[in-house]
């Protein structure tokens, strides 16, 4: 048959993915390997976009390859299998005369079933008819058939088509309009198919055969499609045209056809009773891993004893088994490393690293929310932070429920197994912390009630839960459950990291973690960051007994009250600092100076307020009084980062002192070191100028008394637009500039990131924004900031080191951008380090494709 929308299947047909579908060409390779497929015809894109059209092709010409009499299937060819496509249609060409041939030759039985689940399929799929009205009966005979016939003509007012040029016709018209329809369109789209997607078609000569158990149907791959390892799995059911029931891989000898593959102690196997026919399976499989460079599902038919392969598609695999398999070709040298980086989607690392709720449990939704930390843990409801503390000092695992979390809520969340939040968004505080933390996180579950009166929290169709009662957080579905469903364990094998091992050979940018505490510093090590990009030291305060004494100092008189108070933190923060020197011996740490208002440390209910009056010998009224002074209109734009360290240079002072005597004493230990020491909210070069003039000053002051050098850098987190635009002067004094993309995303859109959540479906939905600036880098306002802060910067010091610290650090958007910008690093959470290193890896060596 000439090339053309009707394409012979054959060694030397002109065929590709592109016109007529993976499935067409999949089998022209197995055709072109010399393994049995039956006759098969693809017809082209094109050719089933003018069958929805209307317009058939030559009938006579598709059906002459098949012989007289053939029944055929059709299947969909879409150019990515995982766009799927129309159901496939069985046993085309079966009517009246056909039926009767096979009474004689395979019985009464097995022929009625074979034209009932034609009628039946062809009823649902191409006449559109109730589903309902067309089940399948317990036992098979003549009435059975003749009334489902009935219904069918009662319901079409017309007789069963007896034509296969007509069936065939039909079915093909079905088909392509199904792809074209709206909801097959947006399910494809979903899945990243472009809108204009083309459907091939496959028409295959179904096998015949006696049905004296000669015959039979099964469906063969030879890795596990869970954990990736070698393993030969599978299905087969012998009988004519057999049914495969699907209950996973583990069928056995039910008595009704259903056998192992392979030999086992449990019943018969194909592997036993075909011995033959499975050494040559196995052989085919070894084929396919090696010829189209892939682990395959085969799927086979045994006519009268000879094996025939009618399909090969791609295992189906759990993230796991995607990495496994991709390392296992690259090792087996099938496929090059470069490929191997290629394959694995960089969200499939998440699933590794995280507990997953096995996707064959049932769900019991009590509530959705944002999906804002991967990962499902289960534990007993806490309303507050004390509660989840307690908890935890109990050995008790548990699940911290607030409106939203605030700085108050750490120790709190380090005690809990995961977080639930009524407000906030992606870049919420707890899905921020939740995310640094590995913590499962759900965020925005607006239709969730908190009644702290009979401590119970109450779902959306009025079921409550009460404190105490178990619930799992599904952080990466968004999904809140009853109960506690089985999980799958995070695995970290061999393959893991030694994928990651080949991305990083070719990765160009640099990447970080955002790493406030040792534990979180131990996490980016493992995962192996180059450093610490962003240690956000205001944390912390919030540990242990430093945040009564952070209150202390809040309520000191005057700049030596502070200072006598702030002596008693330094011991601390210099412990903090020397155990993540320690940790990240050999990298940069990059530390933020302190950074939140100091309101955020002043409990807002009475028992915090009474509490706080006896700790400071002050009466209730004036510490009522004084907190409430405090307050801000507006914190985020209020008296915090360098401003704070301005008004009350204590604090910074402190803090510098902290760090370059914790650098002195792990130097004296023989530990290197680089610190880089970052300044927050900056707007201004003067604020810069006066802050490094006192840092520069206790650096020195260490220096002397210790007598021992230390590496050190003082740079800015831009994260202000007046930042992005003073960039040339800021840089005159900052060795590097790190673009916070939380606060600078806020600022230009002058939106609140925990307040946005409220609204911000609707403005997507609506085209307002083309996707939620906190979870995706706006790379046209906030982006225009960032690169135009970048060429200022360089202005001012050609050196200076460019890098994003803020949530955005490790999408695929955000690390593309920054290649392009020609940053040095980017910075994230630690458990998304991975994400990142692969990510990078894979915009290199798209580059160079």
């Amino acid at each position: 048959m000439p090339f053309g929308p009707l394409t012979l299947i054959t060694p030397t047909a002109a065929m590709s993915s592109a016109v007529h579908g993976g499935r067409a060409k999949c089998l022209q390779r197995l055709v072109r390997l010399e393994m049995p497929v039956p006759v098969t015809v693809a017809l082209s894109f094109d050719a089933v976009h003018n069958v929805a059209l209307g317009n058939m092709p030559d009938m006579d010409a598709l059906l002459a390859p098949f012989g007289d009499a053939p029944l055929l299937s059709v299947r969909p060819s879409s150019q990515d299998p995982d766009w799927g496509g129309p159901s496939a249609v069985l046993n085309v060409g079966m009517n009246d005369a056909r039926y009767a041939e096979l009474i004689n030759y395979i019985g009464e039985e097995a022929a009625t079933r074979s034209y009932m689940r034609f009628v039946q399929s062809y009823a649902v799929h191409v006449a559109r008819l109730d589903p309902d009205e067309f089940h399948l009966p317990e036992y098979f005979d003549a009435a059975s058939l003749r009334e489902m016939m009935d219904t069918y003509e009662a319901e079409t007012d017309a007789l069963f088509p007896q034509d296969p040029a007509v069936q065939l016709s039909e079915v093909l018209r079905a088909m392509a309009r199904a792809w074209d329809g709206t909801t097959a369109r947006l399910l494809r789209q979903a899945k990243g198919a472009p809108a204009d997607a083309g459907l091939g078609l496959v028409v295959q000569a179904m096998t015949a055969g006696r049905n004296d158990g000669a015959c039979g149907k099964g469906v063969i791959q030879f890795v596990n499609g869970t954990t990736g390892a070698p393993q030969i799995t599978g299905r087969f059911a012998r009988g004519w045209q057999a049914e495969i029931r699907d209950v996973g891989n583990d069928v056995g000898n039910d008595g009704q056809g259903q056998f192992y593959i392979t030999r086992d102690p449990r019943g018969k196997s194909l592997e036993e009773i075909y011995p033959e026919v499975f050494a040559q399976l196995v052989r085919y499989g070894d084929l396919c891993r090696k010829s189209l460079r892939e682990e395959m599902e085969v799927k086979f038919t045994l006519e009268d004893g000879r094996l025939m392969i009618l399909d090969a598609v791609r295992v189906q695999r759990s993230a796991r088994a995607s990495v496994k398999i991709a390392v296992a070709l690259a090792e087996d040298q099938i496929i090059p490393r470069e490929e191997a980086v290629m394959r694995v989607e960089p969200a499939a690392l998440s699933e590794l690293l995280h507990r997953q709720v096995d996707p064959r449990a049932p769900r019991d939704v009590i509530v959705r929310g944002i999906a804002a930390s991967p990962g499902a843990a289960s534990g007993r409801i806490v309303l507050t932070a004390n509660e989840a503390q307690a908890s935890a000092a109990r050995g008790d695992a548990c699940i911290l429920v607030r409106r939203e979390t605030t700085p108050e809520d750490i120790r709190g969340m380090h005690a809990a197994n995961a977080v639930l939040t009524m407000r906030g968004g992606v870049t919420s505080h707890a899905a921020v912390i939740g995310r640094g933390l590995g913590l499962p996180c759900v965020v925005g579950a607006s239709d969730l009630t908190i009644d702290r009166k009979t401590n119970k929290i109450i779902g959306l169709d009025g079921r409550s839960f009460a404190a105490g009662d178990m619930i799992t957080v599904d952080g990466t579905t968004g999904q809140v459950l009853t109960g506690e469903p089985p999980m799958l364990e995070a695995s970290l094998d061999g393959s893991f990291g030694t994928l990651l091992e080949w991305a990083d050979e070719f990765r160009d940018i640099g990447v970080r973690a955002n790493a406030d505490t040792p534990a979180d510093a131990q996490t980016a090590r493992n995962f192996a960051a180059e450093g610490i990009g962003l240690c956000r030291t205001e944390h912390m305060f919030f540990e242990g007994d430093r945040l009564g004494v952070m209150r202390e100092m809040i309520f000191a008189e005057d700049s030596d009250d502070r200072r006598a108070v702030l002596d008693r933190l330094l011991p601390m923060q210099r412990a903090d600092f020397e155990a993540l020197f320690e940790i990240m011996v050999g990298k940069t740490v990059c530390v933020r100076l302190f950074d939140p208002p100091l309101h955020e440390f002043l409990p807002s209910n009475k028992a915090g307020l009474r509490d706080l009056a006896a700790q400071v010998a002050l009466p209730l009224p004036e510490v009522t009084e004084r907190v409430a002074a405090m307050a801000e209109y507006n914190p985020m734009l209020g008296m915090r980062g360098v401003r704070l360290g301005i008004a009350i240079p204590e604090i910074y002072d402190m803090q510098a002192q902290a760090i370059f005597e914790a650098m002195a004493t792990v130097r004296e230990k023989g530990i290197e070191i680089s610190v880089d020491i970052m300044i927050p909210l900056v707007s201004a070069m003067r604020e810069v100028e006066l802050v490094k003039a006192r840092v520069d000053g206790i650096a020195h002051a260490v220096r002397t008394k210790h007598r021992v050098d230390f590496d050190y850098q003082l740079g800015v987190m831009v994260e202000t637009p007046r930042a992005a635009l003073r960039a040339q002067d800021i840089a005159e004094h900052a060795a590097f500039l790190s673009f916070g993309t939380n606060d600078l995303t806020q600022m230009t859109y002058g939106l609140s990131r925990d307040d946005a959540g409220r609204f911000m479906s609707s403005y997507v939905q609506q085209g307002v924004y083309a996707e939620d600036p906190f979870h995706t880098l706006d790379l046209e306002g906030v982006g225009e900031l960032i690169a135009l802060g970048a060429e200022r910067g360089r202005k001012g010091r050609p050196d200076v080191v460019l890098s994003i610290c803020g949530e955005h650090g490790g999408s695929r958007s955000a690390i593309a951008f920054c290649r392009a910008h020609g940053f040095d690093y980017v910075s994230c959470s630690p458990f998304r380090v991975p994400v990142a290193r692969l990510t990078a890896a894979q915009l290199t060596l798209a580059e160079r494709v």
